[in-house]
């Protein structure tokens, strides 16, 4: 497996130095999986693509570090953890039915495409493509997206946050972050993200939300 950059050339002392502290932010197997990529012309503030089976290497994280700034630092914790969370949900080795599939499927298309056979290509891709759609659409259901929310929660708690003020500030920055990213309005999901994160607060013993505050 290849080796998390240490050095990231070109890139802004400031953007260098919050890159490290994020590293730092991350649960071992995401300095294992991850890697930050600074992307200043995108929309979003961070984004993160699904990790594909035949898509080798580290899993980036990308980041604006021109709008990133704009979130408080609790914020951009909760939301990078967040984002960390949902990139380590997919274990392909730990496959459920439909991402077996999906590798059954990639490694018959490398078979036949050393036979040269075209018509068991164009099978075995068929069945990689159906395979790995349906896990997008998995792991982009509201659902995962709650679970992802409710991992990054359990990570920022042992890095010294208190469970209800962690759920404060994901929530807080889902919202700062669609407006960054030019957004006037909520996704669907994200409003089901928001109400879950209330209600993680509002069930929270009193003791433990009297100490975050």
């Amino acid at each position: 497996m290849a080796k998390p950059r240490s050095s990231y050339r070109g890139v802004d002392p400031q953007v260098e130095a919050e890159i490290a502290r994020l590293r730092e932010l991350m649960p071992a197997s995401g300095r294992m999986l991850v890697e930050i990529a600074p992307q200043p012309q995108q929309g979003e503030v961070i984004t993160a693509d699904f990790p594909y089976p035949w898509r080798r290497g580290l899993r980036p994280v990308m980041i604006n570090f021109s709008l990133w700034p704009e979130l408080s630092r609790p914020q951009r914790d909760l939301l990078f953890l967040r984002t960390v969370a949902w990139l380590l949900q997919v274990r392909w080795f730990k496959a459920d039915w439909f991402q077996g599939l999906t590798l059954v499927g990639v490694a018959g298309t490398g078979f036949e495409l050393l036979q040269q056979d075209a018509v068991g290509v164009l099978v075995a891709g068929g069945l990689t493509a159906v395979a790995a759609r349906q896990l997008w659409r998995d792991f982009r259901s509201p659902q995962r997206e709650m679970d992802a929310d409710q991992e990054a929660l359990a990570v920022a708690q042992r890095r010294g946050y208190r469970l209800p003020e962690a759920a404060h500030y994901l929530g807080e920055a889902i919202e700062a972050s669609a407006a960054l990213g030019g957004r006037p309005h909520l996704t669907a999901g994200e409003l089901m993200r928001l109400q879950n994160l209330r209600a993680i607060r509002a069930n929270t013993p009193m003791d433990q939300a009297a100490s975050s505050l």
